[in-house]
C-alpha cells in the first residue's frame, strides 16, 4: 500500500501537470488572504467607503465689492483675518458630548486671548444675568419659527409664539438637541440639567455655534465660523492644542470693515448672516424689496453674508460677487476625502457713491457739538424745577436731570456697580439702592396686600412705582389684558385715581382681566385670594430687577440719597471718563462742585448728548448739489458703530440700540426717518400757490397787526405780537410773518366768499407736490413717507397743522427752489465699477418735474430768503452769500420745540443746499447759526482748523428772530 501511494507521488511529481497544481495552490492561499483581509480585517472600512463616498459640489465664497465716497475713499472694504472655524467630522456615538467638550475648549483659548465668537444668534445676557432676545415683533417670531424648525410664522403654536428667551436655551440645550449639561446624578440618566458644569456665558455661545452649525448640517463638510478677526495669540493656541481641538481649523478669511463706522453707517448700513426670508426673497424671480437687481443672477445659500440694511443692501446683487465652486468627494460622516475640480470665485463689484466722506465726517462732528452747546446753554444748578409754567422756548435742565440720566441711558451700569468691591464709591451708592428698594417693596407689599390709599392721594415717587406695575409691568408680560376701558372701576383707577391698587387689581381678577395660567397657582380651582397672593408675589419678584433699580434712582437723587459728586465718581471708577488725579481730587474736596464738574464733561464731549439722551440730542442735516441732485452728506447724529454688527453680530449690542434701550436710538436715521412739521420753512410753498394762483402779486400787501381775525371763533396770533405792519411777499418771508400767510392760507380757500379749507388745503398740496413734498425723496435708503397737512388751510400755511417731512424731503424742496424749479429724485448713487475699475452703472438723479413759474416770481422769494440771513449778526461778513429759512415746529408743549432751517449758497449762484433739523432744538436761530457752521467747512472757510479741530461743544449765539 505504501509503495502504491509512492509510486503515485513519484509519478505525480514527475508529471508535467505538477507544476501547474503547485502553482493554483499558491495563487487559492493568496486569493483566501487577500479575500481574508479585505472582507474581515478591512472588511467594514472598506464596505463602508465603497458606499459612502458621495461626490458634493461645494461653493467657495467670493469677496464683497468695496463701497467708496465720490473722491474714491473707501467707506466699506475687506480685510484679511484669521478665523476660527468648525467641521462636523464626529462621529454619532457621544456626539453631543465631544462637541461640546471641545467647544467648551474653545471658548477658553478665544477668552483668554480677548477674542470673542461671532456666530448670530438673537439671544444675550441681559443686565439682570437674564437671556433675553435681542430681536422683537416679527423677527423675533422668525427666530423661534427657525428654532422649532417651523416654515411659516403663523404656524407657530401659541406657547412656541410665548416662549422666553429661557425657554429657548432650555429647548436647544435640552438632552434630545444639543445636550449642553450633566447628570446632578451619575446613577440617574433622568437627571440630567441643563447648563451643568458650564458657565452661563459657555452655555450661551455653544448653543449658538451649534445652532449655526445646525444651519449646514446637510453639507457637514463646509466649515462653520466660529469667530472672525481672531488674535496671534488665539491662533498660536489653536495650533498647540490641535490634537485635542477634532474639527477646529484656523483659516485665512476676510472680514467686512467700515470707515469710522457711526460717520456713515446710516447710509452704508451694515452686513450679516442671511436669514430664511431674505434667502426667499433673494433667490426668487421678484428679487426681495429694496435690493436693485444685477444683471447676473445670483444664487444664495443658508451660509451667506449679505446686506442688512442701507447701501449694504440695496446694493446687495452688485457688491455680492459670483461664488466658485469644486467637487469633492466625501465619506459617511460627510468629511471630505478627495477634491476633483476647482472654479474660483469672483469678487463682487464696486459701488461709488456720491457723499464726499470728509464732509460728511465734518458735518457729523460739528452736529454733535452743537447739540452740546445747547445742552451747556440750558442746564441750569437747580434743585427742583417747576416747568408747568414755562414756555417750550424757555425751558431749562436742572442739574439732577443730568445725574439720573446717565443711569438711565446705561452710562452708568447697575451691573458694574453690583459687582464692585467694599471701599468703592459704587459699591457703597449701590448699598444704598439695595437699602432703598427694600423699603420701597415694604410699602408697595403693604398697599398691595391691604392698602386703602387712593391713588391720587400718593406722593409723586409712589404714583411712579404702582403705574409702571399697571401700565408697564404687567402688561408687558401678559399678565394684564383685555382690561375694558368704558367700566367705571377703570376709569376710578386712570380718570378719578378714586380707588387703591389693591381695589383695581382685585376687581381685575373678578373681570378675568388678569391671566391666572402665569401664574404658579397650586389647584386648577384656586380661590380669588389666592389668585391674588400670587399675583402680588409674581409682582414683586418681577420688580427686583434692574429695570426697577432704575425707577428709584431719580427720586433718590431729588432727595440727595445719591449726590452729583457720586454720580461723577461712579463716571470715574466705571471707565466712563479718565480725568487727571487733580481734577479728581479737586471734585472729591469739593474745590470744584459736580455741577461745574459735570458740565465741564458735556462741554469737552467727555459725556456726549448721546449719552444723555436729553433734549436736546439729536440732529440731522442734508447738503445736496442743487445742479445735479446729488447728495453730499446726508447726517444723523446720533448714530451708531456698523463695524459691531458686521462680521457677527454683538447681540447685547444690537439689542440696547434697536430695541429703545439706548434711548437716543442711534439706529433711527434722524434725516431719512423721523418727521416733523417744517414749521415756517414750508412758506417759499405758500408763497409759490399765493403767486400762481393770483391771490397776491409781486405788489400786494398784506397788513399785520399782531393777530389775524378773519374768524371770530379762532384768532391765532403772529409771531411778533405788536406785528410786522405792510409786507410784500419778499418781506413776509424775511420776517416769517404769520398773519401775512394766515390771509394767504384763507384766500387760496376762498369760493367766491366763502371760505372751504379743503381747497385751500388742495392747492397748498398741489404746489407742495410741485416741490417732490407728496413723495419720498428719491434716495435708495430707507425712507419715511411724507404727509401734507388736511387741516385748517390758514395753519397749514405757514407750515402748521398735520404737515410731516423728513430732513431728506426738506432737502429735495429746498434744491428746488435754489436751481429755480428742478425737482429731483436725489440719490446717493455715483457709480457701479467692476474690481478692474470698468464703468458698468452710471447713476444720476433723475429730474422728477419742474416748476414753470415767471422767473420775477423766484426772484421774489429768494430775495425773501436772502433776507433772513442778513438779519442774523452771525453771518455779517460771512465769506459766502447764504440764503435760507428757519422754521419751528411744536410738537409737545412739555419739550422743547424743534428747530429747522433751509438754504442755500452761494445766493447769486448756488451750488449746494441744505436742510437741517435739531430736534428739540428750542429755538430755530439755534439751526440757522448751525448752517453757519456747516457752510464754513462746505467752502473750505476754517482756515486754522478751529471748527473742526475743536473737541469741545460749540458756543452759541445769542437767539436773533421769534418764534417762527
Amino acid at each position: 500500500m505504501l509503495k502504491k501511494i509512492q509510486r503515485f507521488l513519484i509519478n505525480f511529481i514527475s508529471s508535467r501537470t505538477f507544476f501547474l497544481y503547485v502553482m493554483f495552490v499558491v495563487m487559492a492561499v493568496l486569493l483566501f488572504q487577500r479575500i481574508f483581509t479585505l472582507q474581515i480585517v478591512q472588511g467594514e472600512d472598506k464596505q463602508q467607503e465603497f458606499e459612502l463616498k458621495i461626490k458634493k459640489e461645494r461653493s467657495i465664497a467670493s469677496t464683497r465689492g468695496n463701497i467708496y465716497d465720490v473722491n474714491g475713499i473707501a467707506l466699506a472694504y475687506n480685510e484679511l483675518s484669521s478665523s476660527v472655524t468648525i467641521e462636523d467630522v464626529y462621529e454619532s456615538s457621544k456626539k453631543n458630548a465631544t462637541i461640546n467638550g471641545i467647544l467648551k475648549k474653545v471658548l477658553h483659548i478665544l477668552d483668554e486671548n480677548g477674542d470673542s465668537i461671532s456666530c448670530d444668534f438673537n439671544i444675550y445676557i441681559d443686565g439682570d444675568g437674564e437671556f433675553a432676545y435681542s430681536v422683537t415683533g416679527s423677527r423675533r417670531l422668525r427666530f423661534i419659527a427657525d428654532v422649532y424648525g417651523i416654515t411659516q410664522i403663523s404656524d407657530l403654536e401659541e406657547r412656541q409664539k410665548n416662549a422666553t428667551a429661557q425657554d429657548i436655551i432650555e429647548y436647544l440645550a435640552g438632552s434630545k438637541r444639543y445636550a449642553i449639561g450633566g447628570l446632578t446624578d451619575q446613577n440617574d440618566k433622568n437627571s440630567f440639567t441643563v447648563g451643568e458644569g458650564y458657565t452661563q456665558k459657555e452655555l450661551l455661545n455653544i448653543i449658538a455655534i451649534r445652532y449655526t452649525m445646525g444651519t449646514t448640517g446637510y453639507q457637514k463638510y463646509i466649515p462653520v465660523t466660529i469667530a472672525t478677526d481672531v488674535s496671534e495669540e488665539t491662533v498660536a493656541a489653536i495650533a498647540e492644542n490641535q490634537d485635542e481641538l477634532e474639527g477646529i481649523s484656523v483659516a485665512e478669511d476676510t472680514i467686512r470693515k467700515y470707515k469710522d463706522g457711526p460717520y456713515y453707517s446710516q447710509i452704508l448700513g451694515y452686513t450679516g448672516k442671511i436669514s430664511t426670508d431674505e434667502l426667499t426673497a433673494l433667490n426668487s424671480k421678484e428679487g426681495m424689496d429694496g435690493v436693485k437687481s444685477a444683471p447676473d443672477v445670483k444664487e444664495y445659500e443658508l451660509t451667506d453674508i449679505v446686506g442688512k440694511a442701507g447701501i449694504e443692501k440695496v446694493m446687495e446683487e452688485y457688491l455680492q460677487g459670483t461664488k466658485g465652486y469644486e467637487t469633492v468627494f466625501v465619506d459617511r460622516m460627510g468629511r471630505e476625502v478627495e477634491v476633483l475640480d476647482h472654479v474660483d470665485a469672483t469678487a463682487g463689484n464696486d459701488v461709488y457713491l456720491t457723499i464726499d466722506s470728509k464732509l460728511q465726517a465734518d458735518a457729523y462732528n460739528i452736529l454733535e457739538k452743537f447739540v452740546a452747546g445747547i445742552l451747556v446753554d440750558k442746564i441750569i444748578n437747580v434743585k427742583n424745577y417747576d416747568s408747568t409754567d414755562v414756555s417750550s422756548a424757555n425751558l431749562k435742565i436742572p442739574i439732577d436731570n443730568v445725574y439720573s440720566a446717565l443711569f438711565k441711558n446705561n452710562v452708568i451700569e447697575l451691573s458694574k456697580m453690583e459687582a464692585a468691591v467694599e471701599g468703592e464709591t459704587q459699591y457703597s451708592v449701590y448699598q444704598t439702592i439695595l437699602s432703598r428698594r427694600d423699603e420701597v417693596f415694604t410699602w408697595l407689599s403693604e398697599e398691595l396686600l391691604s392698602g386703602t390709599i387712593a391713588y391720587q392721594s400718593l406722593p409723586a415717587e409712589y404714583k411712579a412705582y404702582e403705574s409702571y406695575i399697571i401700565n408697564n409691568l404687567l402688561p408687558e408680560n401678559n399678565i394684564l389684558s383685555g382690561v375694558d376701558k368704558t367700566d367705571q372701576t377703570y376709569i376710578d383707577w386712570t380718570t378719578n385715581e378714586t380707588i387703591s391698587i389693591r381695589e383695581y387689581l382685585e376687581y381685575a381678577i373678578s373681570k378675568n382681566w388678569i391671566d391666572v395660567t402665569q401664574l404658579p397657582l397650586d389647584g386648577k380651582y384656586s380661590d380669588s385670594s389666592e389668585v391674588y397672593q400670587q399675583l402680588v408675589s409674581y409682582i414683586l419678584e418681577e420688580l427686583d430687577s434692574q429695570t426697577f433699580l432704575k425707577k428709584l434712582i431719580p427720586y433718590m437723587i431729588e432727595q440727595n440719597r445719591i449726590t452729583g459728586t457720586q454720580v461723577c465718581i461712579l463716571l470715574i471708577e466705571q471707565d466712563v471718563i479718565n480725568p487727571t488725579e487733580n481734577q479728581i481730587a479737586e471734585l472729591k474736596s469739593g474745590s470744584v462742585s459736580a455741577f461745574n464738574f459735570m458740565v465741564n464733561l458735556i462741554r469737552n464731549l467727555e459725556i456726549t448728548p448721546a449719552q444723555l439722551a436729553l433734549d436736546p440730542y439729536s440732529a440731522s442735516c442734508v447738503l445736496t448739489d442743487v445742479n445735479t441732485g446729488e447728495v453730499r452728506a446726508l447726517v444723523s447724529y446720533p448714530s451708531y458703530d456698523n463695524n459691531r454688527l458686521a462680521n457677527g453680530i454683538d447681540a447685547e449690542y444690537y439689542s440696547r440700540i434697536s430695541s429703545g434701550e439706548d434711548l437716543s436710538r442711534p439706529m433711527w436715521n434722524y434725516a431719512t426717518q423721523m418727521r416733523t412739521a417744517p414749521g415756517s420753512t414750508f412758506k417759499m410753498v405758500s408763497s409759490t400757490a399765493a403767486l400762481m394762483e393770483h391771490v397776491i402779486d409781486l405788489t400786494t400787501r398784506i397788513e399785520c397787526p399782531g393777530i389775524f381775525t378773519r374768524f371770530s371763533d379762532y384768532q391765532p396770533r403772529c409771531w411778533k405780537r405788536s406785528g410786522h405792519g405792510s409786507l410784500n411777499v419778499s418781506e413776509a418771508i424775511t420776517n416769517s410773518c404769520n398773519v401775512f400767510f394766515y390771509e394767504v392760507g384763507y384766500q387760496l380757500g376762498l369760493n367766491g366768499d366763502k371760505y372751504d379749507q379743503d381747497l385751500g388745503n388742495e392747492k397748498l398740496a398741489k404746489y407742495a407736490s410741485m416741490y417732490g413734498l407728496n413723495e419720498k425723496s428719491g434716495i435708495e435708503i430707507e425712507e419715511s413717507e411724507p404727509q401734507i397737512s388736511d387741516a385748517l388751510s390758514v395753519v397749514s400755511a405757514i407750515g402748521q397743522g398735520t404737515n410731516n417731512f423728513t430732513t431728506v424731503g426738506l432737502a429735495r424742496y429746498v434744491t428746488t427752489v435754489a436751481n429755480s424749479g428742478t425737482c429731483y429724485d436725489l440719490t446717493l448713487l455715483d457709480k457701479v465699477t467692476d474690481t478692474s475699475g470698468n464703468l458698468l452703472v452710471n447713476y444720476s438723479a433723475n429730474v422728477r418735474n419742474t416748476i414753470d413759474m415767471p422767473q420775477s416770481y423766484w426772484n421774489a422769494i429768494h430775495q425773501g430768503m436772502r433776507g433772513v440771513v442778513q438779519n442774523k449778526k452771525y453771518y455779517q461778513d460771512f465769506g459766502v452769500e447764504v440764503a435760507g429759512k428757519t422754521g419751528t415746529a411744536e410738537e409737545d408743549k412739555s419739550r422743547p420745540n424743534h428747530g429747522l432751517f433751509v438754504g442755500y449758497a452761494p445766493y447769486d449762484n448756488p451750488e449746494v443746499s441744505m436742510a437741517i433739523r435739531i430736534a428739540n432744538g428750542y429755538s430755530s436761530d439755534y439751526a440757522c447759526q448751525l448752517s453757519k457752521q456747516l457752510m464754513t467747512v462746505y467752502f473750505d472757510l476754517d482756515e486754522n482748523g478751529a471748527l473742526t479741530d475743536s473737541q469741545t461743544a460749540l458756543s452759541l449765539e445769542t437767539v436773533v428772530g421769534g418764534g417762527d
